[in-house]
């Protein structure tokens, strides 16, 4: 049920390239709104272009929040989301305008609706020694540690994804339970389910592939090569999530002499379909309830996104 609270959150969730920043930027100039940021790769600094953050101009036209405030040297983590993006939704209110927090990441909106599972704190001693460990040895030998100590957990994680598979290793020394019993456990929403709009964006997949692949063509000729060259520059770890950014790793494998242009470009257009799928899957499993606006691309790009917010004000 909608709530009736003129300022009461918006949600607006949707995969890569479906016209999200722009749906929620529309809303936020007609509504008087602030929009916030709920996509994982777009709150670090130094990749703008390759993550799709919201342009300086775009910027411009109203407020937004939580898009480049973190250093890739850093791992943002979930619970400083569920943190960052409380304080900025009861600022945004606090001003008498509607937050419109707006992504694809599922595991951010699914903290707002549902809270922190209640898990202690993890030991310095704990945490240190894992994230040795994560550094020393191979994601398969990492993965291969928590399978053999927790194979429920385990069974839930890419083996690839060392941020995770690190923290489960932590969970399970630390309290000696599984961190999948854990996150069983209700926690406090940040937005109260029944207290907020919640609007999910729907496209037809061939489209939506076309309009990812013509995107990534935009970011190669807008400058992404170039934001990749300095980014490896940085030294930032191999093991820090900045680098899942999709394309930024086939890009520094062209700048490393590794592959072609045209491969670095091809590979991350491949990645960028195969992210879009998981992220539908996720969507459609977990967003059954949220209201769905189809999505229809065009290239009369403003009048598209007129009717598309005029569509979005009916279901609010």
């Amino acid at each position: 049920m909608a709530s009736r609270d003129p300022n009461s959150p918006i949600l607006i969730a949707g995969p890569t390239a479906s016209g999200k920043s722009a749906l929620g930027l529309a809303l936020a100039e007609r509504l008087g709104g602030v929009v916030i940021n709920a996509d994982s790769m777009q709150i670090y600094q130094d990749v703008p272009i390759l993550s799709a953050q919201p342009s300086v101009e775009e910027q411009a036209r109203a407020p937004h929040r939580l898009y480049g405030h973190v250093s890739p040297h850093e791992a943002y983590s979930v619970a400083r989301y569920a943190a960052d993006a409380e304080a900025e939704i009861a600022a945004a209110q606090a001003q008498g305008l509607v937050p419109i927090i707006v992504g694809g990441t599922g595991l951010y909106f699914k903290v707002l609706l549902e809270g922190l599972s209640p898990i202690p704190d993890i030991p310095e001693e704990v945490r240190a020694h894992w994230r040795a460990e994560a550094q020393r040895v191979t994601a398969e030998v990492l993965y291969a540690a928590l399978e053999a100590r927790d194979p429920a957990t385990a069974a839930r994680l890419n083996p690839s994804d060392r941020q995770r598979v690190t923290r489960a290793l932590e969970v399970i020394e630390a309290t000696g339970r599984p961190l999948v019993d854990w996150q069983r456990e209700a926690g406090t929403p940040v937005v109260g389910p029944e207290d907020c709009r919640k609007l999910v964006l729907v496209a037809e997949r061939e489209a939506l592939a076309a309009r990812c692949d013509l995107r990534f063509d935009k970011m190669v000729a807008g400058g992404a090569l170039d934001e990749a060259r300095t980014f490896t520059a940085l030294g930032v770890p191999d093991d820090r999530p900045a680098w899942s950014t999709l394309g930024l790793r086939q890009l520094a494998a062209h700048i490393e002499g590794r592959t072609s242009l045209d491969e670095a470009i091809a590979l991350s257009k491949t990645a960028t379909r195969q992210y879009v799928k998981r992220q539908q899957t996720w969507l459609k499993r977990h967003m059954m309830s949220w209201n769905a606006v189809q999505m229809e691309y065009s290239e009369r790009k403003d009048d598209k996104i007129l009717s598309i917010v005029d569509a979005a004000l009916k279901l609010l």
